[in-house]
């Protein structure tokens, strides 16, 4: 399988003196490809979470494009204009006539985007990471957004995962946030690999057992948002850490997933 780079604008480390603390409020949703449980394809409801919840960045799943089956609305660009936001869309596959995959809206300026196909895939449905450098009054920062293989058999996730973690450590002199419906619970290997390199937001900062799916009667946490453990390399050169504060997960009949909202505190300095 080719893996694809779509490199937009290359960003280099950055490093600000002094010390400071910003929050920035982010979200994971899995948005059934506009569908809530009442069958009905509704871009508005979601948009308007979104705005309502002031997000800054939003990794979102399962998203159509010009799909039948999703009334053909090219549903990132709606978002965004509805939202107010910048977008990036990673494609996975072909859908219908139209494209299906991941994306991200954000508030900041995107200084790079690429979207990696995993190179194993079982037979079953292609799969990627969609990366982006994200700015921030000069500060640069990695999101990553996932969907992983939903078998009960998790050995095409834990080969994702373990493609993962070396895409990841290219960009982890930056304050880097992994997002995604990984499809396995936080006591599951897949879950236990990504935690080599990075920290469970919820586990850290969250209240309850933060249910996700399905959303009527949820059982299941499989939507994360992670971050980049503390890194002690030589190499690093700024000491900007992205801080979890709080979480969430937000009740909506928009999907037959619930969003996952946590708040980060970019700290800077000693």
């Amino acid at each position: 399988m080719v893996v694809v780079f779509a490199i937009l604008l290359a960003g280099c480390g950055s490093s600000r003196p002094g010390s400071t603390r910003t929050t920035i409020r982010v979200m994971t949703w899995n948005i059934h490809h506009g569908e809530g449980t009442d069958g009905i394809i509704d871009i508005d409801r979601i948009a308007k979470l979104i705005v309502d919840e002031k997000i800054d960045v939003v990794a979102l799943q399962e998203i159509d494009r010009g799909v039948p089956r999703s009334k053909k609305i090219d549903i990132i660009t709606a978002l965004a204009d509805k939202t107010d936001r910048t977008y990036a869309f990673g494609k996975t596959i072909d859908y219908q006539g139209g494209d299906y995959g991941n994306g991200f809206l954000t508030r900041f300026p995107i200084l790079e985007e690429r979207n990696i196909l995993y190179k194993e895939t079982y037979g079953r449905e292609q799969r990627a990471v969609l990366l982006l450098v994200l700015d921030y009054k000069g500060q640069e920062f990695v999101v990553a957004n996932t969907h992983l293989d939903s078998r009960s058999d998790d050995s095409a996730r834990i080969t994702a995962v373990r493609e993962l973690k070396p895409l990841l450590a290219r960009f982890a002199s930056r304050p880097m946030l992994l997002f995604g419906d990984m499809n396995d619970q936080p006591d599951s290997k897949v879950v236990g690999e990504i935690s080599e390199m990075m920290n469970d937001s919820w586990t850290e900062v969250g209240k309850g057992n933060g249910l996700t799916y399905p959303s009527a009667s949820p059982r299941k946490r499989i939507d994360y948002i992670f971050n980049l453990k503390k890194q002690t390399t030589d190499s690093i050169s700024t000491l900007v850490r992205l801080l979890p504060v709080s979480a969430r997960v937000v009740q909506s009949t928009a999907s037959d997933h619930l969003p996952t909202i946590v708040e980060f505190t970019l700290a800077t300095g000693n």
